[in-house]
């Protein structure tokens, strides 16, 4: 017959096995706290956070508004005017925004004050080691690095943080990207409700060619059928040749 033993390791045992590397178990996590504590305190420089909340404005209001007008007068907007959904996320993450930033001056303790953003975050006082395209990529790189954005969906309040080195630095910067962000939104609404206006006064351009044509209509109507009253069928084309000019009147 076969049969097989099986090796069973008792409590005990494990105990007098934990007993004896005692010394193991608890110097090594204290030399790796110890190790981690001088770091953080001497060696490690502190990066600080700024948060902002951010609610989603609607982008086209001027746009809404000349529409809106238009329609009080008979003129129905194109639908490419429509008001789009703003991506604040991508537009925030933007080289764009990031290179308008780069533009922006700051108080530091470290370079000290009115320092470019490009400067800050490239050669700070030294000299440039590369040329200003360079020195654009990394700085832009490097700032893109330095933020976060994120949408809650349910509300659509976007949460943006900002790091840096010094507190009141990741404050002024947070502060610049929200004035750029409100910047670029107004420059393209200022864009978008100017190309609406100019849409409109076409508009109008065409509506008062239009009103001329169907007056000279109907003034030669008239003039060619002075007695209309036994014509049911002349009595109705000079209705709507009155309708028409009516219409067009309004616009």
């Amino acid at each position: 017959p076969y049969y097989s033993e099986e090796d069973s390791i008792s409590l005990m045992d494990i105990l007098l096995m934990l007993a004896r590397q005692l010394k193991v178990i608890i110097i090594t996590p204290t030399i790796l706290c110890t190790l981690m504590i001088i770091n953080v305190l001497f060696f490690a420089k502190p990066v600080y956070t700024s948060t902002s909340k951010i609610m989603s404005s609607a982008s086209g209001g001027g746009v809404s508004q000349a529409a809106g007008l238009a329609a009080q007068f008979g003129i129905s907007i194109p639908s490419s005017q429509s008001d789009p959904k703003w991506v604040y996320p991508e537009i925030i993450q933007s080289r764009t925004l990031a290179k308008a930033m780069l533009k922006r001056k700051f108080d530091t303790k470290q370079f000290g004050p009115q320092k470019s953003l490009l400067q800050i975050l490239t050669y700070g006082n030294g000299k440039p080691d590369f040329n200003l395209d360079t020195l654009e990529i990394m700085g832009v790189n490097t700032f893109l690095d330095m933020i976060e954005v994120s949408e809650n969906k349910k509300t659509g309040i976007l949460t943006l943080d900002v790091f840096a080195l010094e507190p009141s630095l990741a404050a002024e910067i947070n502060r610049g990207m929200i004035e750029e962000l409100d910047k670029h939104q107004r420059k393209y609404n200022k864009t978008k409700t100017i190309d609406t206006k100019q849409f409109i006064e076409e508009r109008i351009v065409d509506a008062e060619k239009e009103l001329m044509a169907a007056e000279e209509d109907l003034k030669i109507f008239m003039d060619r059928n002075r007695r209309i009253e036994n014509s049911p069928a002349l009595q109705l084309e000079k209705q709507r040749l009155g309708r028409e000019v009516t219409v067009l009147t309004g616009v």
